[in-house]
Order: structure tokens, then C-alpha cells, then sequence
């Protein structure tokens, strides 16, 4: 059956255990997260070199999975294999896990960590563990839901962050959960209990500039301030390793598409319908509408015209290879801005 996260945990505690466990999808933070708490919480941590064996899917198959499962514990009143990597394993062995799973030892806790694909829902084995045990899967997430992620994983270590640092780490950091998970990490170190993160500590911390990000490039691109623009481009021009323009293009093209979307929405003034369209916070919608006062859909059409001869200017296609990243951004940014 699929569970919960929650329910996940809830089951572990109270030691309501299943014969086998299914821990897939996209998003690998979950799946690792899930892993571990079978590997640090079920075998008392005397007991792990017994009855905790760990294997990987390219070094083992699934008979040698399946012997290990068949042992009884030595010490712990219940034994885990933990299988990493188990999407390594052929395809054509997983039918001998579905006949163990017709009489499994029931002291033994079976964990596969089914990475970036999906065991086929219509396989014997899925089926199986689907009937016996537990399948918990998780999709990615979508970069747009960062900024709510970020805040709740905020709040559950007992702070608050501001709306802008939680977007602005988003848009540094990229949808790789482990690695916000680990800077955010550093940051809390620093906080007394109840700190709200702003973007000044995210500055100090983690090293994104609260001034010149694509956030602030955005908004004065919006802004149609010139002076801003250049301060920020010129910024990016002189530190291009920490603001590489293969970063950016995608965030303009992503900020452009939301304003044409914002122009086209039937009723500006109901912003929660608003900001769902556009996949973002209601708190940045005024940004949103100061654009759309900007930027015609024909001048939006533009922008993206300008935004794909940039980075085909980037990567070398219509480019002698005598202009730079940085020239290249700053050509961009004027077209988009006159």
C-alpha cells in the first residue's frame, strides 16, 4: 500500500513493521531521508553489525538479497536489508522477490531505495509488495514550490524566513533539496530559538547577495529601471563563476513566461486564483502587476526572442567567440529593457 511520510514514521515508532518496503520516485532527498530511518533507528546500534546488512544494487542480485532476508536476526528482535540502489538490479530478478513475498520471515525488514525511476506498477514484484508491505514514493518537486518547502523545513527547526530569503535561496541553490537542507544547516547554527532568517543573514551564511541575485534583476527588469539593471549586470559581469549565465537565462525566460500568464488572467484582483496561475507566493503578485504595466504580450514575445539568441550566443552558436558571457547578458538586458 502507499503511505505518507508521516504515516512512515508513525509505523517505525511504534514498531509496526512491514516485510517489505518499496522507497521510490524522483525525488532522491526523500528517498535518502526514508533510508535512514532504517538504518539508524530500527537496529539498536550494538546490534548493526549483526542485523543491519546494507547492500547495492550493481554489487548483488536478488538472490543474494533474498538469502540475506531469509535469515533470522542474531541479536536484535528484528533484522533490516537495506538495498541502495536497488533500481541496479535486473529487471527479470525482481520476480523472485514476489515469490518470497508469498511466505516472508516476518523478523526481517526488507528496504529497497528505488532511485530516479519506478519499479513497473505492473510486474509481479510491485504487485507483491503493494499487498505485503509498504511503497512510499515521492515526486519531484516543482521549482516553484521551493520558496513553501524551504519555509516549512524553516519552521520545523523552530524559525521563520522572510518570503524574499525563501525565494532567494531557491533561485540560488536550484531544486536540489540536500543542498538547501545542508546550507540552511550552517545558517541555523548561528540563530537563537524563534530567529527569523532574513536576507541579511542569508548573505552572511550561505553568501547570496541580497542586492545583486536574479531576484533583484527581475524586479528591476519589471521595474524598467535602467540604473539597477546595470548595477546588478555589471555585478554579474565582474563575478561570473558565482553568476553564470547559464543560471540566469532560464530564470528570465521562467519570470517572463509568469508576466505574459499575469496578463492574460481574467480577474487580477482575485489574487489567490492569480498566484496560482502563476505558481508563486500572493506576496510577490504586486511585483507581477508592476511588470505586466511594463511589458506588452508583444514586447513579452520579444524578450524571449532576445533570451534565445542569448544563449545560443552562450554556447557558442552565432558567436565568433570573441564576446563574452558578460557582454552577451548586458546586450540582453538592454534589448529587454528599451
Amino acid at each position: 500500500m502507499l503511505i505518507t511520510e508521516k504515516q512512515l514514521i508513525d509505523d517505525l515508532k511504534a514498531s509496526k513493521y512491514k516485510p517489505v518496503y518499496l522507497l521510490t520516485g524522483e525525488e532522491n532527498y526523500y528517498i535518502d531521508h526514508a533510508s535512514a530511518l532504517f538504518e539508524q533507528n530500527i537496529v539498536d546500534e550494538g546490534f548493526r553489525d549483526f542485523d543491519l546488512i546494507v547492500l547495492y544494487g550493481k554489487e548483488t542480485d536478488m538472490s543474494t538479497v533474498l538469502s540475506h532476508a531469509k535469515q533470522f536476526p542474531m541479536m536484535s528482535p528484528v533484522k533490516v536489508v537495506l538495498v541502495k540502489e536497488a533500481q541496479d538490479i535486473p529487471t527479470k530478478e525482481w520476480e523472485l522477490l514476489a515469490d518470497y513475498l508469498q511466505h516472508p520471515l516476518p523478523q526481517t525488514l526488507l528496504v529497497f531505495c528505488y532511485r530516479n525511476k519506478k519499479l513497473d506498477k505492473r510486474s509481479k514484484a510491485y504487485k507483491a509488495i503493494n499487498d505485503n508491505g509498504c511503497i512510499y514514493e515521492h515526486a519531484k518537486l516543482y521549482d516553484n514550490q521551493l520558496p513553501d518547502w524551504i519555509g516549512t523545513f524553516v519552521n520545523k527547526h523552530g524559525h521563520t524566513i522572510t518570503q524574499k530569503g525563501s525565494v532567494l535561496i531557491a533561485e540560488y541553490l536550484g531544486n536540489d533539496l540536500s543542498k538547501i537542507e545542508n546550507e540552511l544547516s550552517k545558517v541555523f547554527i548561528s540563530l537563537n530559538p524563534g530567529d527569523v532568517i532574513n536576507e541579511d543573514i542569508i548573505e552572511r551564511n550561505i553568501g547570496i547577495s541580497k542586492d545583486y541575485n536574479v531576484f533583484e534583476l527581475q524586479n528591476a527588469i519589471g521595474r524598467r529601471n535602467v540604473v539597477q539593471c546595470n548595477r546588478i549586470v555589471n555585478h554579474f559581469t565582474a563575478n561570473p563563476k558565482d553568476n553564470p549565465i547559464q543560471k540566469i537565462l532560464p530564470s528570465l525566460y521562467g519570470y517572463f513566461i509568469k508576466i505574459m500568464t499575469y496578463l492574460q488572467q481574467p480577474d487580477k484582483n482575485d489574487t489567490k486564483s492569480v498566484a496560482s496561475a502563476l505558481g508563486i507566493n500572493p506576496y510577490f503578485i504586486r511585483d507581477y502587476a508592476t511588470a505586466a504595466q511594463n511589458y506588452s504580450l508583444g514586447k513579452l514575445a520579444s524578450c524571449i526572442g532576445y533570451l534565445y539568441e542569448a544563449d545560443l550566443k552562450s554556447k557558442g552558436i552565432h558567436n565568433s567567440g570573441s564576446i563574452t558571457d558578460g557582454e552577451i547578458l548586458k546586450e540582453l538586458v538592454f534589448k529587454i529593457i528599451h
